[in-house]
């Protein structure tokens, strides 16, 4: 579904991601490790067009991503729930949530009901603003407000940054759902090992702005723990 092939980045003359090439398939859960400062979000930054790369591309199946503009990206398919949440928080949870579907009509309004099951505690707080709410509420938001534009490959950066460990275990209990259940290919970055482990079903681990290793998540060994996550 998702093919990155040899891109590489700069800040200024900082080179920040080197021949960096993986693949993310359909129906996928795709993980990708590392310690902080290796590239891992402005890998994701890159895909949705966020940041340019210098060299490389980045292609969504037979749509090159890597030659539309970053508003587009959503429109051919993919969700993307950055770090840190971002959500707008003096939009109550009804307006973030409807900034996802205002061109999509009776779809649209389907996409949301479905929000609301998946995550019944927005429905209870629909008046409330965004930035009122605690961080797991937000990040429920987050990924809502992802869903409702029903992508093809949803993307979370660090989706369990913040969060308290109950809503740890919902969000997990979600993109299982989501990935398994529902088929919907899932691309996250995220530090916490036994989450990963839980919820993903490939690694892909990152170190100097390269690729290292990636295999299926119970490939993933004490060995490649220690060399390229343990802090």
């Amino acid at each position: 579904m998702l093919s990155v092939k040899q891109l590489n980045h700069f800040y200024g003359e900082s080179h920040t991601l080197w021949d960096l090439s993986l693949e993310v398939p359909e129906g996928a859960c795709v993980c990708v490790m590392g310690r902080n400062g290796v590239g891992k979000t402005t890998l994701l930054k890159c895909i949705m067009g966020l940041e340019t790369p210098r060299e490389g591309s980045i292609r969504l199946g037979d749509v090159a991503l890597g030659e539309q503009p970053a508003e587009a990206r959503a429109r051919h398919g993919v969700g993307y729930v950055p770090q840190g949440r971002e959500i707008f928080p003096r939009l109550t949870v009804e307006e973030n949530l409807h900034l996802g579907i205002t061109t999509r009509g009776g779809r649209g309004r389907e996409a949301l009901a479905r929000v609301y099951e998946m995550f019944p505690v927005l429905k209870k707080m629909l008046r409330r603003r965004g930035g009122d709410l605690s961080g797991g509420q937000q990040q429920q938001l987050a990924i809502g407000r992802a869903l409702v534009l029903e992508p093809k490959l949803l993307i979370l950066d660090e989706p369990c940054e913040g969060i308290q460990p109950n809503i740890v275990q919902e969000i997990g209990d979600l993109i299982i759902r989501l990935n398994r259940e529902l088929g919907l290919t899932v691309m996250l970055v995220e530090q916490k090992l036994p989450f990963a482990r839980r919820v993903a079903s490939t690694f892909c681990v990152m170190d100097k702005g390269r690729v290292v290793a990636t295999d299926r998540m119970d490939q993933l060994s004490d060995e490649l723990v220690r060399q390229y996550l343990t802090v």
